[in-house]
């Protein structure tokens, strides 16, 4: 692939669908290769439509709004950066050669749905997973959780971000749990997944990054979550190398199956040398912001290399951390004090991601910080991240 100049006849162009700060950092990987940029989301001034060369505000879920999007913008590359999207639009697009799907418009469809993602991991490939049924209806919830034990996790298949996700601990909370799910799932299906409990050491990410070279694999990050939401990430992971071979091996497996080029998010538990299978997303991952300061290339910048078919390198160059900064008001248009004392601790950077209106637990920002250790790292990162007050 040839690139061009942006605004002129021989500009590659990629259109973004869904802007938020992850899409907001690709934008300026995809920039600084004159790449033509088009970011799409729901509502308008989205962190990457601040950025982009053209932006459009539409529902995604549209299918023949979005069809005439492509047919009026004629990007060469679509990518994805979220999963509301419909994805069904996507197939077709890329069955009639109007674009290329990043990855594939197949990963991006089966991904989008939990049933579809679990199917293919565990009883296709046959990776190891936390035991799951899926139900239609209130009995058969019940049912699944007498059947696979408390505690246990119930969650829509076509969810996001830990929306709709509940622990049920008895069956007194599966109803609880039932309505929950429904009410905050991307469609109104009556469709969740119900997962048993592993009792692990620790979640990772397992970045994968797939390019005309090969498959290569950052080192594993470390994340806490809470309620199905990241708070903080670090890199590396610490790890048995049994641990991360596995780990390597069921990701290469995924990735492998979804196809296409671009950086995967491969969700992993672990308990000692034992790896199960948890979620994967074909696009750069919230708990991947840490490689903004941790890599030589971070996740953004493998993404638009990969995509666009240049080398990439995977490479740590430095342990690091990233603390999520939340806006803490429900507000339009809010203001950051103490960036200057953030920026005081040593070797930490700050992203404000420029979103247009702030919610008590939304995420308007992240710390981020190298160290000479993860621990180090991660106590600046918490550090610069306390430091800065919205309002």
């Amino acid at each position: 692939m040839k690139l061009g100049t942006p605004l002129s006849p021989t500009a590659i162009k990629v259109m973004l669908l869904g802007s938020g700060e992850l899409g907001k950092e690709v934008v300026i990987e995809l920039q600084r290769l004159g790449v033509e940029t088009i970011a799409v989301d729901r509502y308008a001034d989205a962190p990457a439509q601040q950025v982009a060369h053209r932006a459009h505000v539409i529902d995604m879920t549209d299918a023949k709004a979005l069809r005439a999007l492509v047919e009026r913008e004629k990007p060469h590359l679509v990518v994805p950066e979220i999963e509301a999207i419909a994805t069904d639009a996507l197939l077709r697009i890329e069955e009639d050669g109007l674009a290329t799907v990043i990855p594939t418009a197949r990963a991006a469809h089966i991904t989008m749905n939990r049933e579809r993602i679990r199917r293919l991991a565990a009883e296709e490939l046959g990776l190891p997973t936390s035991p799951y049924a899926f139900c239609s209806s209130l009995d058969e919830l019940q049912a699944a959780t007498a059947k696979i034990g408390f505690p246990c996790f119930v969650k829509p298949v076509m969810s996001s971000s830990g929306k709709g996700q509940s622990r049920l601990k008895s069956a007194d909370d599966v109803a609880k749990g039932w309505d929950k799910a429904l009410t905050a799932g991307r469609v109104k299906e009556a469709r969740v997944i119900v997962e048993g409990e592993i009792r692990f050491d620790f979640e990772i990410t397992q970045l994968t990054v797939r390019a005309v070279a090969g498959t290569q694999f950052c080192e594993p990050i470390g994340h806490v979550q809470v309620d199905g939401d990241y708070v903080e990430s670090w890199q590396p992971q610490a790890m048995t190398p049994a641990a991360l071979e596995k780990a390597r091996d069921i990701a290469g497996s995924i990735t492998a199956a979804l196809g296409g080029h671009g950086i995967f998010g491969v969700e992993l538990f672990v308990k000692g040398g034992e790896v199960w299978f948890s979620e994967v997303s074909p696009r750069p991952h919230d708990t991947g912001l840490v490689t903004l300061v941790s890599q030589y290339q971070s996740e953004f910048a493998l993404h638009a290399r990969a995509i666009l078919g240049l080398p990439v390198s995977a490479a740590l160059a430095s342990p690091g951390a990233s603390a999520v900064i939340y806006g803490g008001v429900d507000a339009k248009g809010i203001a950051f004090d103490g960036v200057a004392d953030a920026l005081d601790v040593p070797d930490s950077e700050l992203r404000l991601f420029g979103k247009p209106e702030s919610y008590v637990k939304r995420r308007m920002g992240v710390a981020l910080a190298r160290g000479r250790s993860t621990d180090e790292a991660r106590a600046r990162a918490k550090l610069a991240a306390g430091k800065v007050r919205p309002g």
